[in-house]
């Protein structure tokens, strides 16, 4: 599906005077309890959509919006890479791990999912602070890699389902190589910022709680774009 631009400016216009939502780490990782939320659709969603389990977040409110022009701009830079244009995701870690610092956007709508946790590398925060200070694309680094990435095929490993992820900057195009994916693990557990103020680290993948992996290998599919940045 092509992008419409006109509507995803639009949709992020209408409601660009309103606050950014506060970050809620716990409320937002239990998005998919039964009874919790997931999904944004617009305010008058098409009545022929599917049915997503969601909350309606738009853009604007989500707190991503200065970041979306450079995902937008990776997106540009790597369309030859990138089958999927109409939805990606977003991790910003500026943020401590602590914060719900994944959003999936849905760029035909200008809408977001409910944020979700998602780990660091034991090499971008050595000391286990639940702040990633450095980054690296070396192999054995356990560090989180900055850039672009296509989403590519599922498999089942040691964290039962996960994505592979092919990097497609200078400082991340060892991902597979390294074997940088999207896997569930137990350590990102909302219950653990609340005992210890952050969550657990990963060995440089992008780790999500198991309650909310399956609705994120579904909402990235092959073929998307994955732009992490700090």
């Amino acid at each position: 599906m092509i992008i419409k631009r006109r509507q995803f400016i639009g949709a992020i216009a209408g409601t660009a005077a309103s606050l950014a939502l506060p970050r809620d780490p716990l409320r937002a990782q239990d998005a998919d309890l039964p009874g919790g939320t997931f999904w944004g659709t617009v305010p008058v969603p098409d009545a022929d959509a599917p049915s997503v389990q969601g909350e309606s977040v738009a853009i604007a409110r989500s707190g991503i919006l200065p970041l979306v022009p450079r995902a937008l701009a990776a997106l540009d830079k790597h369309s030859a890479a990138i089958a999927v244009r109409d939805r990606i995701g977003i991790v910003d870690f500026s943020q401590p791990s602590r914060e719900a610092r994944f959003h999936i956007v849905d760029l035909a709508s200008g809408t977001v999912s409910a944020p979700l946790l998602v780990a660091h590398g034991k090499g971008s925060d050595p000391a286990n602070r639940g702040i990633a200070e450095h980054f690296s694309n070396l192999m054995d680094s356990e560090a989180s890699s900055r850039g672009s990435y296509v989403t590519g095929e599922l498999y089942y490993g040691k964290h039962g389902r996960s994505r592979r992820l092919v990097g497609l900057d200078p400082d991340n195009d060892r991902a597979m190589e390294r074997g940088i994916v999207i896997h569930a693990a137990r350590y990102v557990d909302p219950a653990l910022v609340a005992v210890q103020g952050r969550i657990g680290r990963s060995q440089g993948c992008f780790a999500v709680n198991p309650r909310v992996i399956t609705q994120v290998l579904e909402q990235l599919g092959p073929g998307c774009l994955l732009f992490a940045t700090s």
